[in-house]
């Protein structure tokens, strides 16, 4: 019986000094929980997007709880997750103004064409690294969709060969900013009211044989601005929106149908 005895004895000792060690360890090791940071957290959409300028929602709620971040840097969350921030910091106040990813670019499959029938790698940073582009404008939408593949809320979809954002799915994360190798996205406030849908730093008369809907720099839109918010620099319009007063002078002046409303862009085909 004894020989069955001391075996169980000592396995039961090493169970009970593993145990022990186990218990310390857990003591002497332990991580302390930040309940501000875990509340933080908690609050945020957890989508790791980046869109606030720290590397995920973890970044931003210690940034909030330690560093005294802003509580409206949470673009997907919106105005909803700054108050909740707000409550647990104690804070009052503070402004969200929505952002929306809009597409610098109308040069669809009606207004231009392809240089060449690309049949490699369906990706617009392929067919740019290789080929510099395929149609025949070089600042254009390659419409391969690299944008939609990295957003998350399926806002971003290809219609007649350019890429167009629904603003009411945009999170304003801004991955489709970094995904677009012709750079032909940015993020637009939602009370800017007009944008121009062209990238294009040709010429007008090159422009103009490129593609029918590119802006040809005519400088219409600059001398109709009541505001002087629009000037032509690159052979393109810029609007200041410091300036802009969201008249629509500009949109109505545009021959080339470049200027636009942009709560009209998400519908343009």
């Amino acid at each position: 019986m004894t020989e069955y005895i001391i075996p169980i004895l000592i396995f039961l000792g090493f169970g009970a000094v593993a145990g022990v060690l186990l218990l310390v360890a857990s003591k002497v090791l332990a991580v302390e929980t930040d309940e501000t940071e875990a509340k933080i957290t908690e609050a945020l959409p957890g989508a790791n997007c980046g869109g606030c300028g720290y590397s995920g929602c973890a970044g931003y709620a210690a940034a909030v709880a330690h560093d005294g971040a802003p509580c409206n840097l949470c673009k997907p969350g919106g105005a909803e997750v700054m108050n909740k921030l707000n409550a647990i910091m104690g804070k009052e106040g503070g402004e969200f103004v929505r952002e929306i990813a809009y597409v610098r670019c109308n040069g669809c499959k009606d207004a231009t064409k392809d240089r060449f029938t690309y049949t490699g790698t369906p990706s617009c940073s392929a067919v740019e690294k290789f080929y510099n582009g395929k149609g025949e404008c070089r600042f254009g939408c390659d419409g391969y969709g690299d944008c939609v593949a990295v957003c998350d809320n399926e806002a971003i979809s290809v219609i007649n060969g350019v890429a167009v954002v629904d603003p009411a799915k945009c999170g304003g994360c801004g991955k489709c900013v970094a995904a677009c190798p012709n750079h032909l996205i940015f993020l637009r406030k939602e009370t800017d009211t007009v944008a121009l849908r062209c990238s294009s730093k040709d010429s007008g008369k090159v422009t103009r044989t490129v593609c029918t809907n590119g802006c040809i720099g005519c400088k219409i839109c600059e001398k109709k601005c009541p505001s002087g918010a629009v000037v032509v620099a690159d052979n393109h319009a810029i609007i200041d929106y410091g300036k802009c007063t969201s008249c629509g002078t500009c949109v109505d002046a545009c021959p080339r149908k470049c200027l636009v409303r942009t709560d009209c862009i998400h519908l343009a085909k």
